[in-house]
Protein backbone atom coordinates (compact mmCIF):
# COMPACT_ATOMS: atom_id res chain seq x y z
CA UNK A 1 0.00 0.00 0.00
CA UNK A 2 1.90 2.87 -0.99
CA UNK A 3 0.76 6.87 -0.17
CA UNK A 4 -0.37 4.79 3.72
CA UNK A 5 0.73 4.43 7.25
CA UNK A 6 -1.51 1.75 9.60
CA UNK A 7 0.55 2.76 12.34
CA UNK A 8 -0.33 6.75 11.93
CA UNK A 9 -3.60 6.39 9.50
CA UNK A 10 -2.16 9.45 7.40
CA UNK A 11 -2.06 9.48 3.60
CA UNK A 12 1.72 10.51 2.69
CA UNK A 13 3.81 10.12 -0.27
CA UNK A 14 6.83 8.66 1.11
CA UNK A 15 4.64 6.41 3.37
CA UNK A 16 4.47 2.62 1.89
CA UNK A 17 3.26 -0.17 4.07
CA UNK A 18 3.61 -4.32 2.84
CA UNK A 19 1.56 -7.22 4.55
CA UNK A 20 3.67 -10.16 4.68
CA UNK A 21 2.09 -13.52 5.06
CA UNK A 22 4.19 -16.51 6.70
CA UNK A 23 3.84 -19.99 5.28
CA UNK A 24 2.65 -22.61 6.88
CA UNK A 25 3.75 -23.70 10.58
CA UNK A 26 4.47 -26.96 8.89
CA UNK A 27 6.77 -25.71 6.44
CA UNK A 28 8.81 -23.50 9.23
CA UNK A 29 10.13 -25.98 11.36
CA UNK A 30 12.50 -25.03 14.33
CA UNK A 31 12.28 -21.68 16.31
CA UNK A 32 14.31 -19.46 13.53
CA UNK A 33 11.32 -19.74 11.56
CA UNK A 34 8.60 -17.93 14.30
CA UNK A 35 7.08 -14.90 13.73
CA UNK A 36 9.71 -13.10 16.16
CA UNK A 37 12.64 -15.01 14.47
CA UNK A 38 11.37 -14.06 11.12
CA UNK A 39 10.82 -10.17 12.32
CA UNK A 40 14.21 -9.61 13.53
CA UNK A 41 16.03 -10.81 11.00
CA UNK A 42 13.79 -8.91 8.74
CA UNK A 43 14.71 -5.61 11.07
CA UNK A 44 18.54 -6.58 11.08
CA UNK A 45 18.40 -6.46 7.06
CA UNK A 46 16.24 -3.47 6.68
CA UNK A 47 18.76 -1.58 9.24
CA UNK A 48 21.74 -2.34 7.02
CA UNK A 49 20.82 -2.31 3.81
CA UNK A 50 18.71 0.49 3.32
CA UNK A 51 19.92 3.84 3.69
CA UNK A 52 17.12 5.90 1.64
CA UNK A 53 14.13 5.23 4.14
CA UNK A 54 13.56 4.13 7.82
CA UNK A 55 12.09 0.40 7.29
CA UNK A 56 10.94 -1.93 10.07
CA UNK A 57 8.81 -4.78 10.37
CA UNK A 58 6.33 -5.13 13.46
CA UNK A 59 3.70 -8.08 14.22
CA UNK A 60 -0.20 -7.69 14.43
CA UNK A 61 -1.58 -6.64 18.49
CA UNK A 62 -1.76 -9.50 19.87
CA UNK A 63 -5.61 -8.43 20.12
CA UNK A 64 -7.38 -7.70 17.33
CA UNK A 65 -9.11 -3.83 17.78
CA UNK A 66 -6.45 -3.07 20.89
CA UNK A 67 -3.83 -1.19 18.76
CA UNK A 68 -2.11 -1.53 15.36
CA UNK A 69 0.71 -3.40 15.81
CA UNK A 70 2.34 -6.08 18.89
CA UNK A 71 4.68 -5.15 21.48
CA UNK A 72 4.43 -2.10 23.45
CA UNK A 73 2.65 1.31 22.10
CA UNK A 74 3.39 4.62 23.93
CA UNK A 75 3.08 7.85 23.63
CA UNK A 76 6.00 11.12 24.04
CA UNK A 77 3.23 13.95 25.63
CA UNK A 78 4.37 17.56 25.40
CA UNK A 79 2.29 19.03 28.30
CA UNK A 80 4.18 22.56 28.05
CA UNK A 81 1.92 23.57 24.88
CA UNK A 82 5.65 23.61 23.08
CA UNK A 83 6.22 23.70 19.46
CA UNK A 84 6.99 20.92 17.14
CA UNK A 85 10.62 21.56 17.64
CA UNK A 86 10.82 21.03 21.51
CA UNK A 87 8.82 17.62 21.15
CA UNK A 88 11.15 16.34 17.98
CA UNK A 89 14.09 17.20 20.31
CA UNK A 90 12.87 15.87 23.38
CA UNK A 91 11.45 12.77 21.45
CA UNK A 92 14.62 11.89 19.86
CA UNK A 93 16.22 12.25 23.09
CA UNK A 94 14.02 9.53 24.51
CA UNK A 95 14.58 6.62 21.75
CA UNK A 96 18.54 6.73 22.28
CA UNK A 97 17.79 6.28 25.56
CA UNK A 98 16.12 3.77 25.22
CA UNK A 99 17.81 1.75 22.56
CA UNK A 100 20.59 1.58 25.11
CA UNK A 101 18.51 -0.47 27.64
CA UNK A 102 18.87 -4.25 27.18
CA UNK A 103 15.11 -4.67 27.72
CA UNK A 104 14.27 -2.95 24.73
CA UNK A 105 14.63 -5.16 21.11
CA UNK A 106 13.26 -2.48 18.78
CA UNK A 107 11.98 1.25 19.42
CA UNK A 108 10.37 3.22 16.24
CA UNK A 109 8.55 6.13 15.66
CA UNK A 110 6.35 7.53 12.84
CA UNK A 111 7.01 11.13 13.62
CA UNK A 112 9.11 13.05 11.63
CA UNK A 113 9.44 16.64 12.50
CA UNK A 114 11.64 17.84 9.34
CA UNK A 115 9.23 16.68 5.78
CA UNK A 116 10.07 18.77 3.04
CA UNK A 117 7.49 20.94 2.23
CA UNK A 118 6.17 23.70 -0.43
CA UNK A 119 4.19 26.43 1.40
CA UNK A 120 1.65 28.28 -0.67
CA UNK A 121 1.60 31.84 0.75
CA UNK A 122 -1.41 33.53 -0.30
CA UNK A 123 -1.38 37.64 -0.42
CA UNK A 124 -4.58 38.82 0.68
CA UNK A 125 -4.21 42.33 -0.12
CA UNK A 126 -3.68 41.54 -4.18
CA UNK A 127 -6.40 38.60 -3.74
CA UNK A 128 -8.47 42.09 -2.05
CA UNK A 129 -7.35 44.31 -5.10
CA UNK A 130 -7.99 41.89 -7.98
CA UNK A 131 -11.90 41.73 -6.36
CA UNK A 132 -11.49 37.90 -5.91
CA UNK A 133 -13.03 35.86 -2.67
CA UNK A 134 -10.40 34.73 -0.36
CA UNK A 135 -12.03 31.10 -0.23
CA UNK A 136 -12.27 30.85 -3.81
CA UNK A 137 -8.14 31.31 -3.80
CA UNK A 138 -7.99 28.24 -1.22
CA UNK A 139 -11.03 26.41 -3.21
CA UNK A 140 -8.86 25.90 -6.60
CA UNK A 141 -6.12 24.92 -4.49
CA UNK A 142 -7.71 22.07 -3.29
CA UNK A 143 -9.60 20.69 -6.22
CA UNK A 144 -6.73 20.79 -8.68
CA UNK A 145 -3.82 19.16 -6.03
CA UNK A 146 -6.33 17.51 -4.02
CA UNK A 147 -9.24 16.77 -5.32
CA UNK A 148 -12.59 18.08 -4.93
CA UNK A 149 -16.28 16.19 -4.92
CA UNK A 150 -18.51 17.97 -7.16
CA UNK A 151 -21.97 15.17 -7.26
CA UNK A 152 -22.99 12.09 -8.58
CA UNK A 153 -24.94 10.41 -11.65
CA UNK A 154 -26.37 7.28 -12.44
CA UNK A 155 -25.08 5.48 -15.94
CA UNK A 156 -25.02 2.02 -17.42
CA UNK A 157 -27.00 0.78 -13.99
CA UNK A 158 -24.38 2.11 -11.65
CA UNK A 159 -24.01 5.34 -9.56
CA UNK A 160 -20.74 7.26 -10.05
CA UNK A 161 -19.12 10.00 -8.15
CA UNK A 162 -17.61 13.04 -9.79
CA UNK A 163 -14.34 14.94 -8.56
CA UNK A 164 -12.63 17.45 -9.84
CA UNK A 165 -8.77 17.41 -9.73
CA UNK A 166 -5.73 18.13 -12.39
CA UNK A 167 -4.13 15.88 -14.12
CA UNK A 168 -1.00 14.41 -12.78
CA UNK A 169 1.20 15.88 -15.07
CA UNK A 170 -0.40 19.38 -14.11
CA UNK A 171 0.14 18.92 -10.43
CA UNK A 172 3.94 17.77 -10.38
CA UNK A 173 5.73 21.06 -9.48
CA UNK A 174 5.46 23.91 -7.68
CA UNK A 175 5.35 25.88 -10.96
CA UNK A 176 2.10 24.42 -12.16
CA UNK A 177 0.07 26.75 -10.54
CA UNK A 178 0.87 29.44 -12.90
CA UNK A 179 -2.04 27.50 -15.24
CA UNK A 180 -4.73 27.62 -12.32
CA UNK A 181 -7.34 30.50 -13.13
CA UNK A 182 -9.77 31.89 -10.62
CA UNK A 183 -12.48 33.88 -11.09
CA UNK A 184 -12.79 37.41 -9.81
CA UNK A 185 -15.79 39.34 -8.51
CA UNK A 186 -16.23 41.06 -12.51
CA UNK A 187 -16.35 37.17 -13.89
CA UNK A 188 -12.68 37.33 -15.40
CA UNK A 189 -10.37 34.62 -14.93
CA UNK A 190 -7.09 35.54 -12.84
CA UNK A 191 -4.09 33.55 -12.85
CA UNK A 192 -3.61 31.81 -9.50
CA UNK A 193 -0.07 32.84 -9.60
CA UNK A 194 -0.40 36.35 -9.42
CA UNK A 195 -1.99 36.24 -5.89
CA UNK A 196 -0.08 33.02 -4.32
CA UNK A 197 3.71 32.15 -4.33
CA UNK A 198 5.19 29.15 -2.94
CA UNK A 199 8.41 28.55 -1.28
CA UNK A 200 10.08 24.84 0.10
CA UNK A 201 9.66 24.68 4.05
CA UNK A 202 10.43 21.86 6.21
CA UNK A 203 8.11 20.26 9.09
CA UNK A 204 5.70 17.77 10.18
CA UNK A 205 3.41 16.01 7.50
CA UNK A 206 1.16 15.59 10.43
CA UNK A 207 0.62 15.89 14.44
CA UNK A 208 -0.88 13.84 16.84
CA UNK A 209 -2.38 14.66 20.23
CA UNK A 210 -3.38 12.36 22.94
CA UNK A 211 -5.24 13.07 25.94
CA UNK A 212 -5.47 16.45 24.19
CA UNK A 213 -1.66 16.88 24.37
CA UNK A 214 0.40 17.48 21.34
CA UNK A 215 2.26 14.05 21.19
CA UNK A 216 4.01 11.30 19.24
CA UNK A 217 3.41 8.19 19.03
CA UNK A 218 6.59 5.50 19.93
CA UNK A 219 6.54 1.03 19.33
CA UNK A 220 8.20 -1.40 19.91
CA UNK A 221 8.57 -5.02 21.26
CA UNK A 222 10.93 -6.56 24.04
CA UNK A 223 14.62 -8.28 23.68
CA UNK A 224 14.67 -11.88 23.67
CA UNK A 225 14.01 -12.98 27.43
CA UNK A 226 12.53 -9.99 28.85
CA UNK A 227 8.85 -9.31 29.02
CA UNK A 228 6.72 -7.12 28.43
CA UNK A 229 6.31 -5.88 31.64
CA UNK A 230 9.88 -5.44 32.10
CA UNK A 231 10.18 -3.05 29.03
CA UNK A 232 7.67 -1.33 30.26
CA UNK A 233 9.61 -0.53 33.67
CA UNK A 234 12.74 0.19 31.87
CA UNK A 235 11.02 2.85 29.83
CA UNK A 236 9.46 4.12 32.67
CA UNK A 237 12.85 4.68 34.13
CA UNK A 238 14.37 6.12 30.93
CA UNK A 239 11.29 8.58 30.54
CA UNK A 240 11.93 10.19 34.16
CA UNK A 241 15.81 10.31 33.64
CA UNK A 242 15.61 11.88 30.16
CA UNK A 243 12.47 13.60 29.56
CA UNK A 244 11.84 17.22 31.13
CA UNK A 245 9.01 17.66 33.73
CA UNK A 246 6.92 19.12 31.23
CA UNK A 247 7.49 15.89 28.77
CA UNK A 248 5.48 12.66 29.57
CA UNK A 249 4.99 9.05 29.06
CA UNK A 250 1.65 7.42 28.38
CA UNK A 251 1.12 3.84 27.53
CA UNK A 252 -1.60 3.19 24.61
CA UNK A 253 -3.17 0.04 23.31
CA UNK A 254 -2.40 -3.09 25.04
CA UNK A 255 0.37 -1.84 26.76
CA UNK A 256 -1.96 0.87 28.52
CA UNK A 257 -4.40 -2.36 29.09
CA UNK A 258 -1.52 -4.32 31.05
CA UNK A 259 -0.58 -1.71 33.03
CA UNK A 260 -4.39 -1.00 33.91
CA UNK A 261 -4.44 -4.47 35.30
CA UNK A 262 -1.70 -4.21 37.66
CA UNK A 263 -0.09 -7.28 39.16
CA UNK A 264 -1.58 -10.37 38.99
CA UNK A 265 -0.70 -11.07 43.11
CA UNK A 266 -4.61 -9.98 43.45
CA UNK A 267 -5.80 -12.47 41.27
CA UNK A 268 -3.74 -15.37 43.26
CA UNK A 269 -4.90 -14.25 46.52
CA UNK A 270 -8.38 -13.82 45.96
CA UNK A 271 -8.63 -17.24 44.64
CA UNK A 272 -6.86 -18.34 47.85
CA UNK A 273 -9.09 -16.59 49.91
CA UNK A 274 -12.10 -18.73 48.02
CA UNK A 275 -10.70 -21.80 49.02
CA UNK A 276 -9.75 -21.12 52.46
CA UNK A 277 -13.77 -20.25 53.13
CA UNK A 278 -14.86 -23.35 51.14
CA UNK A 279 -12.66 -25.31 53.02
CA UNK A 280 -13.52 -23.30 56.52
CA UNK A 281 -17.25 -24.19 55.68
CA UNK A 282 -16.65 -27.61 54.70
CA UNK A 283 -14.20 -28.51 57.77
CA UNK A 284 -16.41 -25.81 60.25
CA UNK A 285 -13.26 -24.72 61.17
CA UNK A 286 -10.42 -21.89 61.32
CA UNK A 287 -7.34 -24.12 61.39
CA UNK A 288 -7.76 -27.01 59.32
CA UNK A 289 -7.74 -25.09 55.73
CA UNK A 290 -4.52 -24.14 56.54
CA UNK A 291 -3.26 -27.79 56.75
CA UNK A 292 -4.48 -27.78 52.93
CA UNK A 293 -3.54 -24.40 51.28
CA UNK A 294 0.33 -24.85 53.14
CA UNK A 295 1.20 -27.84 50.58
CA UNK A 296 0.06 -25.18 47.51
CA UNK A 297 3.60 -23.19 48.12
CA UNK A 298 5.10 -26.39 46.92
CA UNK A 299 3.47 -26.64 43.67
CA UNK A 300 4.21 -23.41 43.02
CA UNK A 301 7.80 -23.85 43.53
CA UNK A 302 7.54 -26.95 40.92
CA UNK A 303 6.07 -24.70 38.42
CA UNK A 304 8.04 -22.05 38.25
CA UNK A 305 11.14 -24.45 38.15
CA UNK A 306 9.44 -26.18 35.55
CA UNK A 307 9.09 -22.96 33.35
CA UNK A 308 12.68 -21.87 34.27
CA UNK A 309 14.69 -24.99 33.21
CA UNK A 310 12.83 -24.77 30.29
CA UNK A 311 13.39 -21.20 29.73
CA UNK A 312 10.23 -19.83 29.52
CA UNK A 313 8.41 -16.81 30.28
CA UNK A 314 6.36 -16.04 33.51
CA UNK A 315 3.39 -14.32 31.59
CA UNK A 316 -0.25 -14.04 31.80
CA UNK A 317 -0.28 -18.40 30.19
CA UNK A 318 1.86 -19.44 33.59
CA UNK A 319 -0.59 -17.33 35.82
CA UNK A 320 -3.35 -18.66 34.38
CA UNK A 321 -1.58 -22.11 35.21
CA UNK A 322 -0.87 -21.27 38.67
CA UNK A 323 -4.21 -20.55 39.46
CA UNK A 324 -5.26 -24.25 38.64
CA UNK A 325 -2.64 -25.58 40.46
CA UNK A 326 -3.99 -23.70 43.70
CA UNK A 327 -7.24 -25.79 43.18
CA UNK A 328 -5.51 -28.76 42.49
CA UNK A 329 -3.02 -28.78 44.97
CA UNK A 330 -6.22 -28.71 47.30
CA UNK A 331 -7.82 -31.20 45.98
CA UNK A 332 -4.77 -34.06 46.76
CA UNK A 333 -4.61 -32.21 50.22
CA UNK A 334 -8.34 -32.88 50.66
CA UNK A 335 -8.15 -36.39 50.14
CA UNK A 336 -5.75 -36.88 52.63
CA UNK A 337 -7.06 -34.10 56.01
CA UNK A 338 -10.37 -35.04 55.23
CA UNK A 339 -9.75 -38.74 56.20
CA UNK A 340 -7.33 -37.67 58.91
CA UNK A 341 -9.87 -35.98 60.46
CA UNK A 342 -12.22 -38.49 60.25
CA UNK A 343 -9.69 -40.85 62.02
CA UNK A 344 -8.81 -38.19 64.77
CA UNK A 345 -12.27 -37.54 65.32
CA UNK A 346 -13.33 -41.58 65.79
CA UNK A 347 -10.48 -41.27 69.00
CA UNK A 348 -7.08 -41.89 67.60
CA UNK A 349 -3.63 -40.75 68.06
CA UNK A 350 -2.94 -37.44 66.38
CA UNK A 351 0.23 -38.65 65.10
CA UNK A 352 -1.64 -42.18 63.69
CA UNK A 353 -4.91 -40.50 62.45
CA UNK A 354 -2.68 -38.60 59.90
CA UNK A 355 -0.66 -41.18 58.80
CA UNK A 356 -3.79 -43.25 58.95
CA UNK A 357 -5.09 -41.15 56.45
CA UNK A 358 -2.10 -40.75 54.10
CA UNK A 359 -2.00 -44.41 53.28
CA UNK A 360 -5.85 -44.87 52.93
CA UNK A 361 -5.47 -42.28 50.38
CA UNK A 362 -2.13 -42.82 48.92
CA UNK A 363 -3.41 -44.92 46.00
CA UNK A 364 -5.89 -42.35 44.93
CA UNK A 365 -4.26 -39.68 45.04
CA UNK A 366 -1.43 -41.27 42.64
CA UNK A 367 -4.07 -42.11 40.02
CA UNK A 368 -5.75 -39.26 40.15
CA UNK A 369 -2.49 -36.90 39.80
CA UNK A 370 -0.93 -38.95 37.18
CA UNK A 371 -3.98 -39.40 35.09
CA UNK A 372 -4.36 -35.67 35.04
CA UNK A 373 -0.60 -35.31 34.40
CA UNK A 374 -1.00 -37.34 31.51
CA UNK A 375 -3.69 -36.06 30.20
CA UNK A 376 -1.95 -32.94 29.77
CA UNK A 377 0.74 -34.44 28.59
CA UNK A 378 -0.16 -33.02 24.91
CA UNK A 379 0.49 -29.70 25.89
CA UNK A 380 4.64 -30.08 27.14
CA UNK A 381 4.93 -30.56 23.24
CA UNK A 382 2.35 -28.87 21.37
CA UNK A 383 3.30 -27.58 17.68
CA UNK A 384 1.36 -25.23 15.42
CA UNK A 385 0.53 -21.93 15.53
CA UNK A 386 -0.07 -20.63 19.21
CA UNK A 387 1.84 -23.57 20.37
CA UNK A 388 4.22 -21.68 23.01
CA UNK A 389 1.35 -20.52 25.03
CA UNK A 390 0.34 -24.08 25.68
CA UNK A 391 3.30 -25.16 25.99
CA UNK A 392 3.92 -22.48 29.24
CA UNK A 393 0.88 -23.64 30.48
CA UNK A 394 0.93 -26.89 30.45
CA UNK A 395 4.56 -26.83 31.68
CA UNK A 396 3.50 -24.72 34.60
CA UNK A 397 0.61 -27.16 35.33
CA UNK A 398 2.53 -30.88 35.01
CA UNK A 399 5.97 -29.48 36.67
CA UNK A 400 3.29 -28.05 39.34
CA UNK A 401 1.59 -31.57 39.70
CA UNK A 402 4.23 -34.05 39.85
CA UNK A 403 5.71 -31.51 42.86
CA UNK A 404 2.11 -31.50 44.74
CA UNK A 405 2.55 -35.07 43.93
CA UNK A 406 5.66 -36.19 44.73
CA UNK A 407 6.74 -33.84 47.37
CA UNK A 408 3.44 -32.60 48.90
CA UNK A 409 2.22 -35.95 49.30
CA UNK A 410 4.64 -36.83 52.30
CA UNK A 411 4.44 -32.95 53.56
CA UNK A 412 1.10 -32.49 54.00
CA UNK A 413 0.25 -35.25 56.69
CA UNK A 414 3.03 -33.31 58.90
CA UNK A 415 1.40 -30.10 57.85
CA UNK A 416 -2.42 -31.23 59.50
CA UNK A 417 -0.34 -32.64 62.56
CA UNK A 418 1.30 -29.14 63.48
CA UNK A 419 -1.89 -27.00 62.38
CA UNK A 420 -4.03 -29.42 64.52
CA UNK A 421 -1.74 -28.79 67.54
CA UNK A 422 -1.08 -25.36 66.99
CA UNK A 423 -4.73 -25.33 67.51
CA UNK A 424 -5.00 -27.43 70.27
CA UNK A 425 -7.11 -30.18 68.90
CA UNK A 426 -5.89 -32.76 71.28
CA UNK A 427 -6.05 -30.77 74.34
CA UNK A 428 -9.96 -29.52 73.34
CA UNK A 429 -10.18 -33.39 73.13
CA UNK A 430 -8.94 -34.74 76.31
CA UNK A 431 -10.64 -31.73 77.81
CA UNK A 432 -14.33 -33.12 76.36
CA UNK A 433 -13.37 -36.52 77.69
CA UNK A 434 -12.88 -35.46 81.22
CA UNK A 435 -16.02 -33.13 81.02
CA UNK A 436 -18.42 -36.31 80.44
CA UNK A 437 -20.32 -37.57 83.11
CA UNK A 438 -19.84 -41.42 84.65
CA UNK A 439 -22.61 -43.86 83.55
CA UNK A 440 -24.93 -44.76 86.32
CA UNK A 441 -25.28 -48.42 87.17
CA UNK A 442 -21.82 -49.39 85.45
CA UNK A 443 -19.51 -52.24 86.08
CA UNK A 444 -17.64 -50.51 88.87
CA UNK A 445 -20.89 -49.98 91.15
CA UNK A 446 -20.53 -52.18 94.49
CA UNK A 447 -21.78 -55.27 94.98
CA UNK A 448 -25.22 -55.36 97.12
CA UNK A 449 -25.55 -52.04 96.81
CA UNK A 450 -28.78 -50.72 96.39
Amino acid sequence: MAGFSLLSFSAATYNALYFVSLKEWSERPGAQHTAAAVINRLNGELAGKIDEAIAFGFPPPAISGLGNSGGFSAWIQDRSGGDVGYLATNLEKFIAAARKRPEVGSINTVFRPSVPQIYADVDRDKVIKQGINVSSVYQTLQAYLGGAYINQFNRFGRQWRVYLQAEGDQREDAGDIAGYYVRNANGEMVPLSTVASTRRVYGPEFTNRFNLYRAAQVIGSPAPGYSSGQVMKALDQVADEVLPREMGLAWADLSYQQRAAGSSAPVFGLSLLCVFLILAALYESWSLPFSVLLSVPIAVFGALAGLWLRKFDFNVYGQIGLVMLIGLAAKNAILIVEFAKGEFDKGRPLVEAALEGAKLRFRPVLMTSFAFIFGLLPLWNASGAGSVSRRQMGTAVICGMLAATVIAIFVIPMLYVLVERWSGAEKKRREAATREPPVAGGAGAPAGSH
